[in-house]
């Protein structure tokens, strides 16, 4: 006798690893993961802090979800634990040939379980899947990220005015870190992200093709670094960035925020650019009114989704 009835699928099995560490083969498997999702959404899923993260070994705080189907990657997340107030936080991506299976769920749960159910989650683009996923998962709404930008072409900004005292110079690698570093921490205190960079972060950043200390700008007062501007270039796009703008808080209020945006401005119109863009929280009242008097509009939105515990 014989069995005549078609044989059942197999059912595919998914597995989920932590690691603390990924091998080169594993966080090369990750980055082309990232650039295929980031030719179907429009951007990338996981920041550039956390792409850094990828490789150079260990990162206190920082765990690799890698999510598996029959032995090929088509998930990953990635959570970091080092704000000593806040939850960790975390992003996640699925490739986009497998979306709608359940994968995204099964990450989001495994972050959970890894943070002990204290948890906050980038949805870069803000994308209805990533807000539909966030409702299963019982987070809400915590953050707004703005991306704006504004054209570069005929770039028409009044000179800027510096505060008395104050002159512009850039950045010097290996000679101004350590100053860069604590004045960033200064001015970014209140925003755990940026303020935490540390020596081997700005490391990170200055192996970057993009790195170029020219449209680095800081500004000084009596031998002291008293702000100063970032510029990026991401080459591939077309795009200029104002990547970080800070003023030490005993320097705020005197304008010198703004002089230092439109030298960096004037930095990327002239190297040909035809746009910049910036990141900003839609909550910095402040902040969004100076740039919308640049010229800048927002262009996307990202958001962050927390857990209410």
């Amino acid at each position: 006798m014989t069995d005549d009835r078609p044989a059942e699928a197999p059912v595919p099995l998914r597995k989920i690893d932590t690691l603390a560490v990924l091998t080169t083969a594993q966080a090369d498997a990750v980055l082309a993961l990232l650039a295929e999702a980031a030719r179907t959404d429009g951007q990338q899923a996981v920041s550039e802090q956390g792409r850094l993260q990828l490789k150079g070994g260990a990162r206190e705080g920082v765990r690799h979800l890698l999510l598996d189907i029959d032995g090929k990657l088509v998930g990953y997340a990635q959570l970091e634990d080092t704000d000593p107030v806040e939850a960790p936080a975390a992003e996640l991506v699925v490739h986009p040939a497998h979306r709608g299976r359940g994968h995204g769920r099964a990450l989001g749960t495994a972050l959970l379980g890894e943070s002990g159910r204290r948890l906050r989650v980038w949805a870069h683009g803000g994308h209805s899947s990533a807000r539909h996923l966030a409702q299963v998962l019982g987070l809400t709404l915590f953050r707004e990220l703005r991306q704006m930008r504004r054209t570069l072409a005929d770039l028409d900004l009044p000179d800027p005015v510096l505060p008395e005292g104050v002159s512009v110079r850039a950045f010097v690698p290996g000679q101004d870190d350590a100053a860069w570093l604590a004045v960033n921490a200064e001015a970014f205190a209140h925003h755990p992200e940026q303020g935490s960079l540390t020596q081997r972060d700005l490391d990170d950043r200055k192996a970057e093709p993009w790195f170029d200390p020219a449209g680095f700008f800081l500004a000084e007062k009596d031998g002291e670094l008293v702000g100063f501007h970032w510029t990026k270039v991401h080459a591939q796009e077309g795009l200029g960035e104002v990547y970080v703008v800070g003023v030490r808080p005993g320097a705020q209020g005197g304008g010198l925020g703004k002089a230092l945006t439109t030298v960096g401005l004037r930095h990327l119109a002239q190297a040909g650019l035809p746009a910049a863009m910036l990141y900003v929280d839609a909550d910095n009242k402040a902040a969004v009114s100076v740039y919308e008097r640049l010229g800048f509009v927002t262009h996307e939105t990202d958001l962050m989704y927390r857990t209410e515990s």
